[in-house]
C-alpha cells in the first residue's frame, strides 16, 4: 500500500472524513495518514484505543509515528 508517500507533494487531509480502520489488536483503531506497506510499513496514523486495549511492542525499519487522541 502507499498512501500519501511522496513527502515532495503536499497534501490535506480531512480525518474528518477518513474512515477508521480495525488494527490487528482488538479495540484498536486507525485512521491512516501515511503508509508505505502492509502492516509492517512506514506509517503515520491517528489511533484510538478502547478501555482495556493495548498493542504489542513491534518494530517499523522505515519508522512510524502514531497520535492518540482518545484511550
Amino acid at each position: 500500500m502507499a498512501l500519501n508517500a511522496d513527502f515532495a507533494s503536499r497534501v490535506a487531509i480531512d480525518t474528518r472524513d477518513a474512515p477508521w480502520i480495525a488494527s490487528p489488536e482488538p479495540g484498536v483503531e486507525r485512521k491512516l495518514l501515511d503508509r508505505v506497506g502492509d502492516e509492517v510499513a512506514r506509517a503515520t496514523s491517528i489511533v484510538r484505543y478502547a478501555p482495556g486495549s493495548a498493542f504489542a511492542s513491534h518494530e517499523h525499519a522505515l519508522g512510524e509515528e502514531f497520535l492518540v487522541l482518545a484511550g
